[in-house]
C-alpha cells in the first residue's frame, strides 16, 4: 500500500515538474506539423488547412499547466 502511494506521488510530482519545465507539448491532432495531414484511399499524403486545435503552431498547452494557470489566476484574483 505504501509503495503504491509513493509511486502515484512520484508520478504526479514528475508530471508537475514536466509541466513547469516544458509547458507546451506537441499537438496530438497534427503531430506538431501545424497543418492537418490526411492520407487518401490511394495512400497519397494531402496537406490540408491549418490545424484548428493548435491554430497552426504545432504546440499546445499541457493540461497540468492549464490547471496550474487557472489556480494561480484564481488565487491572484481572490487575494486582491
Amino acid at each position: 500500500m505504501l509503495t503504491a502511494s509513493a509511486a502515484i506521488f512520484l508520478a504526479i510530482a514528475g508530471y508537475a515538474a514536466l509541466c513547469a519545465a516544458q509547458p507546451f507539448g506537441t499537438c496530438r491532432k497534427c503531430s506538431g506539423a501545424g497543418r492537418a495531414v490526411r492520407v487518401n484511399r490511394r495512400g497519397r499524403v494531402k496537406v490540408g488547412k491549418t490545424c484548428r486545435r493548435c491554430r497552426g503552431h504545432g504546440r499546445r498547452l499541457r493540461i497540468g499547466r492549464r490547471l496550474h494557470n487557472h489556480a494561480r489566476r484564481l488565487h491572484h484574483d481572490g487575494a486582491r
